[in-house]
């Protein structure tokens, strides 16, 4: 079984800033993953020729089973709003996605707040940190029907404010506590691993850098479980985003 997490930041390369529908779905396709979360999941976004990044992903992995989960709805800058589930199923948004080419049981979406008020970010190329308003995040959680037997799939993106995060992660890990083992975690979590095994109480089960993509420093992907045997894993470079593909094999 290979397991599989990747920020693809809506399919967009660094290298020449644009989204190139053929290659997200090459690279999709070259990760060969039997469960694969995404994030920063585009559908009917300009920015991303209007496609729906989930459907494309679903149609490369031939997998039956998917859930996309918006954490925006609209579109970028001033017109983003917060979803709530309601929102009409070709409408534009932007979340996570999860895909699985294994059965899935039962589906199951937890709401993250954001920061209450402004954050400071600082920009790339800028000197002075700039207020804004951080975004809600989402999870979305599936039971799978694995090789290891029913197994509680976690997809996610956690903030980048570091003392909000683990508040998130704690409130995520605590809607999941009737879940038996085995259980996997997996996402953007804007953290190190110590940290997220720390927070979570899960082990990490991929040890490798994976941010920024053509030079990674620091990991802030991660596959987490309880119950899942040792298997081998890594990052994985990839024509599109600033993030690395984490690849676990059990």
């Amino acid at each position: 079984m290979r397991l599989a997490t990747f920020n693809i930041l809506h399919g967009r390369s660094p290298v020449d800033q644009q989204v190139d529908v053929d290659r997200y779905a090459k690279a999709i396709e070259s990760l060969d993953a039997d469960v694969l979360a995404l994030q920063e999941v585009d559908r009917n976004q300009t920015r991303s020729a209007g496609a729906d990044l989930t459907a494309i992903a679903v149609d490369v992995m031939d997998a039956p089973e998917h859930r996309f989960v918006a954490a925006l709805s609209g579109n970028p800058g001033a017109m983003w709003m917060a979803a709530d589930g309601d929102e009409q199923p070709d409408s534009a948004a932007y979340g996570v996605a999860l895909v699985s080419r294994y059965p899935v049981h039962a589906w199951e979406v937890v709401r993250l707040a954001p920061v209450p008020g402004r954050v400071p970010l600082r920009f790339h190329g800028s000197f002075a940190p700039v207020m804004v308003r951080d975004e809600p995040r989402v999870a979305v959680a599936a039971l799978v029907e694995t090789p290891l037997g029913a197994t509680t799939v976690v997809c996610t993106h956690l903030t980048f404010v570091s003392w909000w995060n683990g508040w998130q992660l704690r409130r995520l890990r605590r809607s999941l506590e009737d879940r038996r083992p085995p259980l996997v975690l997996m996402g953007d979590l804007n953290m190190g691993p110590e940290r997220a095994e720390r927070v979570s109480g899960l082990r990490s089960a991929v040890t490798a850098p994976t941010f920024p993509a053509h030079a990674p420093t620091e990991q802030l992907d991660h596959i987490l479980v309880n119950g899942v045997p040792e298997g081998c894993g890594e990052a994985k470079a990839l024509p599109l985003s600033d993030h690395r593909a984490l690849v676990l094999d059990v």
